[in-house]
């Protein structure tokens, strides 16, 4: 699996550069120029920056209105019944995600910011033992990595998601029995340019990073011995 990591990632190698390059032109870090000249001013237009804020300002009112992004839709035949069902199926869907999920709207936020900079970003929804309940959470597209070449997640020979955790985090994750606890080593130094230069924007020290752990989340089809 560590070849196909290697290989997806090479594959969307164009992407990243392109995606580097525009975070860039966003104008959001003032540079100390020493070309042509010491001193010298440097000026991004703010057009793409306008773009992206825009986008996420329109699509967040569209996406989450004031009492709640969920809506049903009764199918078949209509009546009293099914009507109050299905508004007791939205009221209870959305006290759930706007009131006891508490990490949806700012993820939600975060995610609409990202996705006209980069093309696709991801929502990953699951239940956590340690909250007691559904959480769902933003995936970078820098984060999720596939085939570049394929068309959807479901035509993917493999999913690899990329999760970087504090110690403190995995640590409580082994003991309630979602990872295998093991002993876990230092976690290495890695090098990547795109989630160095998101940090530069955001204005975060890379220090603070230095002690997180990189798990390699994979959802593949697996040829196993015994299973038809």
């Amino acid at each position: 699996m560590v070849d196909h990591y290697n290989e997806y990632k090479e594959s969307r190698g164009d992407w990243e550069d392109t995606y580097r390059n525009g975070l860039d032109l966003l104008g959001f870090k003032y540079e100390r120029r020493t070309e042509p000249f010491r001193g010298a001013s440097g000026v991004n237009h703010p057009v793409l920056a306008e773009a992206v804020t825009q986008f996420q300002a329109q699509a967040y009112k569209e996406l989450l209105p004031a009492d709640g992004p969920v809506r049903t839709q009764i199918l078949g035949a209509v009546d009293v019944a099914k009507e109050e069902q299905s508004k007791r199926v939205k009221d209870f869907m959305n006290y759930q995600i706007m009131d006891q999920m508490k990490e949806y709207e700012p993820e939600f936020d975060q995610m609409l910011f990202y996705l006209p900079l980069s093309g696709s970003t991801f929502k990953k929804v699951y239940y956590d033992d340690l909250l007691g309940r559904a959480v769902s959470k933003f995936v970078p597209a820098d984060d999720l990595i596939v085939p570049y070449s394929a068309n959807s997640l479901e035509d993917a020979e493999a999913v690899i998601h990329v999760i970087k955790i504090s110690e403190n985090d995995l640590r409580k994750q082994q003991v309630a029995g979602f990872y295998r606890d093991i002993e876990l080593g230092e976690p290495p130094v890695t090098e990547n340019q795109l989630e160095d230069k998101k940090l530069e924007l955001e204005g975060i020290n890379k220090d603070g990073q230095e002690d997180q752990y990189t798990l390699y989340e994979v959802h593949t089809n697996l040829d196993l011995e015994g299973y038809n």
